[in-house]
């Protein structure tokens, strides 16, 4: 069975203090720390511990907070990307940790999906860490929130970027766009009409809750981030007899981690090889 898993443990905590995020600057306490560390050397021992039942996993890591600036986080992406049957494994991060764990682990597994907070970090020093990236023979994509201010240096980075990294854009939570300001942030993202508008859901099919799975820190499985409903835990194995097709019970769905799997759009084919890690297929390769 090819099973994705969208796992976001209790960590809460994030160096930045974007605006647009209701989870910036928390600070998790030690206990909370480790308590997000034990939850995910739990997830790590049980995904390797499924290489004898023939599962093929595939793994995004979506914190709340920022996930490596903490060893816990790297180590965990190293040692998965070294198990044959882990198919990619893969991180959201605003990459203000340091690159050089990545020379230790599997780059052909393992990817990133890194995103640019201007005003939380200098454009150099990000675009720094992107060419560090690059020279290791990195796997990732950028993006940036697309809120007005952003643009310009949005497109800085579209110049700057090699054409082989895929520069997304996210709309804007609560901002409407015209047409022009659609078609300005399309041109640097010809994808940005995806997630222009939230898209239709309800009644429609959805990968999720048969081949994709988010998974909390305690082990309890839901179909995705956006639906409370449990399906059962990881750790007993109670939630597969609960794998079966369903269509999605909201009205719509306007996060990328979620309608990248409605069944209704063809983004698995745009997104094919790298649906996990935001990279479209012919994008990613060394150039």
């Amino acid at each position: 069975m090819d099973l994705t898993l969208l796992y976001r443990g209790p960590l809460a905590s994030c160096d930045y203090d974007c605006p647009y995020c209701p989870f910036a600057k928390r600070r998790d306490s030690r206990e909370q720390l480790r308590a997000d560390r034990a939850a995910l050397e739990r997830f790590t021992g049980w995904a390797a511990a499924q290489q004898p039942t023939g599962d093929r996993l595939s793994v995004l890591f979506t914190p709340w907070g920022e996930g490596l600036v903490r060893s816990w986080y790297r180590r965990a992406l190293t040692e998965l990307s070294h198990l044959p049957h882990l198919r990619r494994v893969a991180i959201q991060t605003n990459l203000s940790c340091r690159t050089d764990w990545l020379a230790g682990a599997d780059l052909d597994t393992l990817a990133l999906w890194c995103t640019f907070h201007p005003g939380q970090t200098p454009y150099d020093r990000f675009l720094g860490k992107t060419r560090e990236l690059a020279a290791l023979g990195a796997r990732f994509s950028v993006g940036v929130v697309g809120l007005p201010e952003h643009h310009a240096l949005a497109a800085r980075l579209r110049r700057e970027l090699p054409a082989e990294v895929y520069l997304w854009i996210n709309a804007a939570e609560g901002h409407t766009y015209t047409d022009a300001e659609a078609a300005a942030w399309t041109a640097l993202d010809p994808l940005f009409p995806y997630s222009r508008h939230p898209h239709r859901s309800a009644g429609l099919p959805c990968r999720t809750g048969e081949s994709v799975l988010s998974v909390d820190g305690d082990g309890t499985v839901r179909r995705c981030h956006f639906v409370p409903t449990e399906l059962g835990n990881l750790y007993d194995d109670t939630f597969r007899p609960a794998l079966r097709p369903r269509p999605c019970p909201l009205t719509s769905c306007d996060c990328h981690i979620g309608y990248v799997h409605l069944e209704t759009l063809p983004l698995y084919d745009v997104f094919a090889g790298g649906v996990l890690e935001r990279i479209p297929a012919g994008y990613g390769i060394a150039g």
